[in-house]
């Protein structure tokens, strides 16, 4: 490239970089609150306020602090700890800090302008990635791949998603991205400041999200490629042992100082103290209790670091929780529920999140790798740590779209360019195809703006046809409020019901939202919502709510009829709206099952005592109004079963059990099998 050139590249790649801030910046400006965002904020502030990280510990500290950092110079009210569960501490604490220090409480901030302070400042982590990716590409592949790949990264949906709303996965992204760049400019030129460099970004990754403990074994493996071809140019050498004893020596060592150095940040993040250090009364589960589920290795390995206070308490508490919730969670693929993740989820999500053109770049890197037309160092660099990041992956029970594997994507984006690049220079008659396939990917991701999150490309229909596919943060994750607020004003809609996905740790009442709230798997337990056997009017429901997913099967989804039936209308992709009269039999049964098991149990937070009897009632209104709910026989066999009397009892399991014949298969399994075990307990002693 001529050295003239580069005051246009560079200007070029300004202007990419204020197009991907103008869109995260205004995108974000029109959306609500999602799931974790007020719980992440608040958890970040008290660890900069009150150094307290007992908060939120399933999520390092790095883009909480981030987020919270414009807001310490504020004076906000913050409501004392209730000594509630300390997860929903943080997630009922966080709406609170956000919603509460309005003018109409007697504060002088609004919900909207805490919430966007705080996201301005996480952009910072997509903004300094598309920086790194830019660099990164110009260094390994040259200025043009540079460009092409920053354009990719400026107009790529899911970096979109979730460079402007505060939690970790843009935050690792980065970081990973950035450790595996400093990696790559350190083996090419060692010196100590890129080596304290690389372990800086590694400690970053570290405090940003639990998955960056792959990184290591990525570096590792980076080390083994660039000593192989280390090797290959030692072989012609007169002293290749010696020199390769020499490499791999300081390979070694600068491995070990790579993460001496990251560990010794993560340190500093926590405050270099062990103990999380709760800032007031919160019902924690002991560290020792959290791990009874985890493999006997594992267990053994935490134990171990625990002992040894290795890593923060805080830091150890969230891996463990993050591995012993990610066994439980059911997983959403093609319009069905499946009991747990599957290998070919995240696949699936990159041909449906990933443009159109990427995927054909992509197409075109098997023929760039095959041919040689890609560096092997380079090529090393690039793909390890996406196959290594997306193999870990295809194990994990744990399936929520792109986001849990977003560090693969710049990886591909930079794969992506260097393939472009190679076709330019095998002909130049591409150079018309390639500008084709960049206009088309902006084009593509414009067209979903300002709703990124539902994002799929053209070959599955588009933004409007993703909910068909997937759910949760791939689809609606809470961000619809806003706009669900203008659609019932344009339409003059007062009397409705909603059944929001992220109730109730955010009200669509702090939106202006007038509507009755319908319960779901969070707000079911927590908050009483009565519902009438037939509802008049107008419904409306998040599609991670209509899917059902997280209750694990749609025999328990008490929103299934509405699931199978055309909707009225659509609210920005992510919001059903339903008109006319409707029964829901589960969904009133819902309160009536709830307090049943309250009633049985006994209930600290809600000050219940056990009674039985008081649950038999309860759990009979439930079978009542839902004489086909599963979980309604099966909450009136458990008190049956308490007051001993087990024939009764077993009736209601074996209708319960009827009921399961119609589950998904592997929803029924698991059913099936407890449900069998109820019916032996009234068995015996008969």
């Amino acid at each position: 490239m001529r050295s003239s050139n580069k005051p246009l590249v560079l200007l070029i790649a300004c202007l990419l970089l204020f197009s991907m801030a103008a869109q995260l910046a205004l995108s974000v400006r029109q959306q609500s609150s999602t799931w974790d965002e007020c719980d992440h904020l608040f958890a970040g502030y008290m660890s900069l306020k009150a150094g307290d990280f007992a908060l939120n510990p399933e999520h390092p500290p790095l883009a909480k602090m981030v987020a919270a950092f414009p807001l310490l110079s504020l004076n906000l009210a913050v409501q004392p700890y209730q000594g509630r569960y300390f997860k929903w501490e943080a997630y009922f604490n966080g709406r609170e800090l956000v919603f509460r220090n309005d003018p109409a409480h007697g504060g002088a901030y609004a919900g909207d302008t805490l919430l966007y302070r705080a996201r301005l400042a996480v952009m910072v982590f997509a903004l300094l990635l598309a920086v790194l990716v830019f660099l990164a590409s110009w260094e390994m592949f040259g200025p043009v791949a540079a460009l092409i790949a920053l354009t990719l990264v400026a107009f790529e949906p899911s970096l979109l998603t979730n460079g402007g709303i505060i939690t970790t996965d843009s935050a690792v992204t980065c970081m990973l991205f950035a450790a595996v760049y400093a990696f790559y400019r350190y083996t090419k030129a060692p010196s100590l400041s890129r080596l304290l460099l690389t372990g800086l970004a590694t400690g970053l990754a570290f405090a940003a999200k639990h998955s960056a403990i792959l990184l290591p074994p990525m570096l590792i493996l980076l080390a083994a490629g660039d000593l192989c071809s280390r090797w290959q140019t030692a072989r012609t050498s007169q002293h290749r042992v010696a020199d390769l004893r020499r490499i791999l020596f300081r390979s070694a060592a600068s491995l070990a100082c790579i993460l001496a150095v990251g560990i010794f940040v993560l340190w500093a993040l926590y405050g270099f103290r062990y103990r999380m250090v709760p800032g007031g009364p919160m019902s924690i589960p002991s560290l020792q209790s959290t791990m009874v589920s985890l493999p006997p290795l594992d267990n053994k390995i935490i134990l171990f670091a625990v002992h040894h206070h290795l890593l923060p308490e805080s830091y150890l508490f969230g891996l463990v929780d993050v591995r012993r919730v990610a066994g439980n969670q059911p997983t959403y693929l093609f319009g069905h529920i499946l009991a747990s993740g599957v290998w070919y989820y995240f696949p699936i999500v990159l041909l449906i999140k990933l443009t159109l053109p990427v995927l054909l770049f992509l197409a075109a890197s098997v023929w760039a790798i095959l041919s040689g037309r890609i560096h092997r160092r380079e090529l090393w660099f690039v793909l390890v740590p996406p196959v290594a990041f997306l193999g870990f992956a295809l194990t994990s029970p744990l399936n929520v779209g792109i986001r849990h594997i977003l560090p693969v994507v710049p990886f591909l984006l930079v794969l992506a360019a260097a393939s472009a690049v190679a076709l330019i220079r095998q002909s130049r008659r591409f150079v018309y195809p390639v500008a084709g396939l960049l206009l088309w990917n902006i084009v593509s991701c414009l067209h979903a703006y300002p709703n990124y999150m539902p994002y799929s490309n053209e070959l599955w229909g588009g933004p409007s046809h993703t909910r068909l596919y997937l759910s949760d943060a791939a689809v609606e994750w809470g961000q619809n409020l806003k706009w669900t607020k203008a659609y019932l004003d344009q339409h003059n809609i007062h009397d409705c019901y909603f059944a929001y996905f992220v109730e109730p740790f955010v009200l669509p009442a702090d939106y202006g939202i007038p509507c009755k709230l319908l319960p779901t798997l969070e707000s079911r337990g927590m908050v009483d919502l009565e519902v009438p056997p037939v509802i008049h009017g107008t419904i409306l429901i998040s599609d991670s709510v209509l899917s059902g997913y997280e209750l694990g099967s749609s025999v328990r989804n008490p929103y299934d009829s509405l699931f199978h039936r055309k909707p009225d209308d659509i609210i920005m992709n992510g919001v059903e709206v339903y008109h006319g009269d409707f029964e829901l039999p589960l969904a009133s049964s819902m309160m009536y099952e709830v307090r049943a098991r309250k009633l049985l149990n006994g209930d600290p937070s809600s000050h219940l005592k056990p009674d039985p009897q008081a649950a038999l009632i309860a759990a009979s209104q439930a079978v009542r109004l839902a004489p086909e709910g599963l979980d309604a026989h099966l909450v009136l066999g458990n008190t049956l079963l308490a007051l001993n009397r087990k024939q009764e009892a077993a009736i209601e399991y074996r209708k319960a059990l009827a009921i399961t014949e119609q589950m998904e298969p592997s929803a029924k399994q698991h059913a099936e099998k407890s449900l069998k075990e109820l019916l032996e307990k009234c068995n015996s002693d008969l």
